[in-house]
Formats: C-alpha cells, structure tokens, sequence
C-alpha cells in the first residue's frame, strides 16, 4: 500500500530585477509623499479636500508599487495554482498586507479629509488615517529589504535592499517631522541656569528648548541607528548609513524649502554618515563580520558621528552657543544610546 503526499509549496525568491522594479516604484510614492508633505506645509490656502495633484502622485505611486506586488504572485500561479496564498516571493507576502493596510488608511483619509479637513502644522503627524496608510506603505516598500534579507546577497540586491529601508526612514518622518534634529536650532541659543530669589533653578524657556533640542537628537538617533544595525546585522555595506541620512536631509529639506542653517546641518551629517560606513566597513574587513562588540561598536560609532557632524554643520553655519558640557554630553548620550542599540541587536551570548 503506497500513501502520496501532497506537494508542499515552496517560497521563491524574487529576482534582482524584480526587487528593483519594485523599488523604482516606492520612489514615485515617496517622492508624492515628500510633495504631500511640501504641500501641507507651504501651500494649504489653495488645497481642497483629498482629491489634489500631490495627492494623485502619492496614490500613483501606490498603485503602481501594490500592482506590482500582487502581479509577483499571479505570474507564479502556473508553479503555485492558489498564488494569492503560495505565490508569493520571499518578503513579499507582507508586502500584499502592507498593500491592504495602506489602503484602508487611504479610504479613511478620503473620508476624514471630506468630512473634517486639511491637517496643518502638527496635525498631520497625528492623523490616525495618516498613521494608518504610513504603516502601510512601509510594510509594503519594504518588500525588497526582506528579499535581501533572505538572499544574502549584495551587488543591486543590497542596493534594492538599502534603498526599501532608506524609504521606510523617510516615511517614519510623516509620524516624527517635529522631532528631527536636522531642524532644530536650539544649540544656536545659550543657555544659564537662572537662580530664584530663595535658592533652586528656576524653569524658563531656555531650559525647555534645550531639554527638546537634547531630545531631537536622540530621537533621529533611534530613527537612522535602528535600521543601519538591522542592515549592518545582515552584512556591512557600503553607504548604507549615509543613505538614511541622505534619505532624512532630502525628505526635510523639501518640505522646509531648504532653509538654512538647516541645510548645513544637513550637510554634516551626511558627510559624517559617509564617514562612519568607510570605517565600519573597514572594521569588518579588518575585524571580521564575528569580531566581538561588533553591533554595539558599529552602533556606537555611527550614532556619535551623525550628531558630531549635525553640531559641526550647524556651528559653521550660525554658531553653536551651547556649554561644553552640553553639546558634548548630547555627543555621548548618542554614542551610548547607539552602544545599546547595537547591544540588543546583537545575538545574545550562549553559554555552555
């Protein structure tokens, strides 16, 4: 008596060209994303409702990269008949469910901007609609970094993988515009503790705008570090960190229309990003990709070296009046927030 088994599906993997075509078209949703974001911010008076051109690229975009997605599993259908459920290249499955995701949150921001209004200011970061479709279209942009992820390889899969993250980045912005710290310019401001007439620091201003200026820092040091580890796990490459960065600069700058001291601040970070991939690729080259305190050392490193370059840029280009103490304490706080972000990325130790 012989028993036949069914035959089990296996996951495929997409093709070079495939991740790239893919990203191609995330670069057309986030640059309506980007233009979305200009819009808001410098045109609203002549906005009306959902239906406008800069929302019309953002929906191209998405379109385009959805349709592409689902097309990966239909053009499979003739090795996976149910291809909506084994289709599916590796990384991409998530992708169609980033697809769905977006898509509710875009219906809803139809709703919401037909019903209630345009967002200004701060507002849009705080749209559940806005915060629905991001999610979203992260998951589904992302698609070509987890094809990377599970090939290993690097060459223009590696490209198409750090491009999809540089992405994801630049989304996150639609949910942390006010705290990026290419924006800020509270280290242009001095700060003294101000004395009460009975004893005790008194709170002012001053005090506040430097706590957020701190703040801002290690918030886009969570935003670029996190990532940069998640690739620098998989392997090191080259101009990773500093496509986040520049990814960062360029989604800020054209929302901002490119201010200045801003734009310097930009400046160096990217040149300290650059810096920071020579040496970790260099590290791994000379230490080894199983070298010990590899993650925490690469995070620690990166971290320091895009504060370091925010401050240089924006001293040069108005003058840094905080203390010493300040502008170098904010340095060190990211290096050890970047230590410990390479520390929890790090496969944990195993004791015999």
């Amino acid at each position: 008596m012989t028993t036949t088994t069914a035959p089990v599906a296996t996951t495929e993997r997409a093709t070079v060209r495939e991740d790239l075509v893919t990203v191609l078209c995330g670069t057309l949703m986030i640059s309506g994303l980007a233009i979305d974001g200009w819009a808001h911010k410098n045109v609203i008076d002549t906005l009306e409702g959902f239906f406008t051109p800069y929302h019309a690229v953002l929906y191209l975009g998405y379109g385009l990269t959805a349709a592409w997605t689902f097309r990966l599993a239909y053009v499979r259908r003739d090795r996976h008949p149910q291809w909506w459920r084994d289709g599916w290249p590796e990384g991409y499955r998530l992708g169609a469910i980033g697809a769905l995701v977006f898509f509710a949150g875009g219906f809803g921001d139809m709703i919401w901007h037909q019903t209630i209004g345009i967002e200004i200011g701060l507002l849009p970061s705080f749209s559940p609609t806005h915060i629905i479709a991001t999610l979203g279209g992260i998951i589904l942009g992302t698609s070509p970094l987890r094809s990377w992820w599970a090939s290993g390889e690097g060459g223009l899969r590696a490209a198409a993988g750090v491009a999809a993250m540089t992405y994801a980045v630049m989304g996150m912005l639609v949910l942390l515009n006010y705290g990026a710290s290419i924006m800020t310019i509270a280290p242009t401001r001095p700060y003294e503790p101000v004395l009460g007439d009975y004893g005790g620091i008194i709170d002012t201003p001053d005090e506040f705008l430097v706590v957020q200026g701190v703040f801002s820092y290690l918030i886009t040091t969570l935003l670029v570090a996190i990532p940069l580890l998640m690739m620098h796990r998989r392997r090191a490459t080259m101009f990773a960190g500093t496509a986040l960065i520049l990814g960062v600069a360029i989604r800020l700058m054209v929302i901002n229309e490119f201010p200045q001291p801003h734009l310097a601040v930009a400046a160096g970070a990217v040149a300290a990003a650059l810096l920071a991939d020579a040496l970790l690729v260099r590290l791994d080259a000379v230490r080894g990709p199983a070298a010990v305190l590899r993650l925490p050392v690469a995070g620690a490193l990166y971290s320091g070296l895009v504060c370091a370059g925010q401050l240089l840029g924006l001293h040069l280009a108005a003058g840094v009046r905080w203390s010493p103490e300040m502008w170098a304490g904010t340095v060190v706080l990211t290096v050890l927030l970047g230590g410990l972000l390479g520390m929890l990325a790090a496969r944990p130790l195993v004791y015999r």
